[in-house]
């Protein structure tokens, strides 16, 4: 991976206007299905609305987590063996069946079966995704700016589901989970009427077929670093939804100035990660990914001294930052590790990583926390210096 584009390289908003029509599509779609991804904001909401206990609620959201990680693989392979087109076709249009029916039952077993089945097929998709941004570009500052509107769609997406979910929810539950098998099945058709798989520069030949999969993919030693700093740096972001609600409550505030500072957190992205993300675009991959996660580490860390809404508030903005930098840049440097052939199983392992980070993390997080809250912003903040120091050259001159 070039670590440094030319001087002569074109500026980053010239990139973005240039970008070929599949990075519009697949931007387009993913904006439509997390305008439509309720499940995992209000699944909550639902179950105590059944009168599900907590307890017996968490096996439910388990479930799904599980399934989040088996989906990551799976998808990651059957985008290098299926193709990333069709792979995202068959997620959605499997994801939207046992989205539906999820209100139609009020027994633990079936929620605890529906739920595992969409958190798996609902994942299938995002390595598909995210290597066809990748097979789609052709430079460095192609693949980042490819990726920077990806999550500018995203978050744009979630934003408006927020919203919408809400509205939908007060109509009926039964609403909300049709309107998210609706996005599914969209989505779908969107990949499958607009999208082309981009054919590969290196294809996998028979005689490379016992190497071709997951195995060969976990002996690039850069990945496995890599995909450790992933999981360390999930954890940490992950507690600004763990440990700040409950410092929020430990200090008396209230549910509203959570929801005002995660509001900040989502006005920042939206106004400022592109910009952002062109400002670093020339800078070397490992030093800003460095500085993402040492900027979350030490945000998150800063919460346990500050009681108000505005020191709080400032804290947000810096560990805010440090996501902006880090997100881009992450999934693009990944793109430019992956082998043509193994796109899809290095995406897989990415979301794989991501998704056990974020699902391990609220259940650690909350632990620690019960122990000694400054237990929970030390953690943080080795969390923090970790992850960066993994983004480093190594002995091996490894960037990641």
């Amino acid at each position: 991976m070039t670590v440094n584009p030319p001087e002569s390289a074109p500026r980053f908003r010239d990139t973005i206007r240039r970008l070929p029509p599949t990075v519009w599509i697949v931007s387009a779609g993913i904006l439509v299905v997390r305008i439509g991804n309720f499940l995992p904001v209000f699944m909550v909401l639902f179950l105590t609305s059944r009168d599900i206990a907590p307890a017996a609620a968490g096996l439910v959201l388990g479930a799904a987590g599980l399934g989040n990680v088996l989906g990551s693989t799976i998808g990651g392979y059957l985008a290098d063996r299926l193709g990333r087109r069709w792979t995202i076709v068959l997620s959605m249009v499997t994801t939207a069946g046992p989205t539906a029916a999820i209100p139609l039952f009020d027994d633990l077993p079936m929620l605890i079966l529906l739920a595992f089945a969409a958190g798996t097929t609902a994942q299938i998709y995002r390595p598909a995704a995210a290597a066809l941004l990748v097979d789609a570009t052709h430079t460095d500052q192609e693949r980042l700016a490819a990726f920077a509107v990806h999550r500018f769609a995203m978050n744009i997406g979630a934003a408006a589901g927020g919203v919408l979910g809400g509205f939908l929810a007060t109509v009926s539950y039964e609403t909300l989970f049709v309107g998210n098998a609706a996005a599914c099945l969209l989505l779908a058709v969107i990949a499958a009427v607009a999208l082309r798989d981009v054919p590969q520069a290196v294809e996998e030949s028979p005689d490379d077929e016992p190497k071709g999969g997951y195995r060969r993919a976990l002996a690039d030693r850069r990945l496995r670093r890599f995909l450790v700093m992933t999981l360390i740096a999930e954890f940490v972001y992950i507690q600004a939804t763990v440990g700040l609600p409950l410092h929020i409550d430990a200090e008396q505030m209230t549910p509203a100035d959570f929801g005002l500072l995660m509001g900040l957190n989502g006005v920042l992205v939206l106004a400022l990660e592109l910009p952002l993300t062109g400002l670093v675009s020339r800078r070397s991959p490992g030093a800003v990914l460095a500085l993402g996660n040492l900027l979350t580490g030490v945000g998150l860390a800063m919460t346990g001294f500050f009681g108000d809404l505005g020191w709080l508030g400032a804290t947000v903005v810096v560990w805010t930052l440090g996501e902006m930098l880090y997100a881009a840049m992450a999934s693009a440097y990944l793109g430019g590790l992956a082998p043509p052939h193994l796109g899809g199983r290095y995406q897989g392992l990415y979301q794989a990583a991501i998704t056990a980070g974020t699902g391990v993390g609220p259940i650690l997080g909350g632990l620690v926390y019960a122990y000694n809250e400054w237990a929970l912003w030390a953690v943080c903040l080795v969390g923090g210096l970790v992850s960066a120091w993994l983004c480093l050259p190594g002995r091996r001159r490894d960037l990641v």
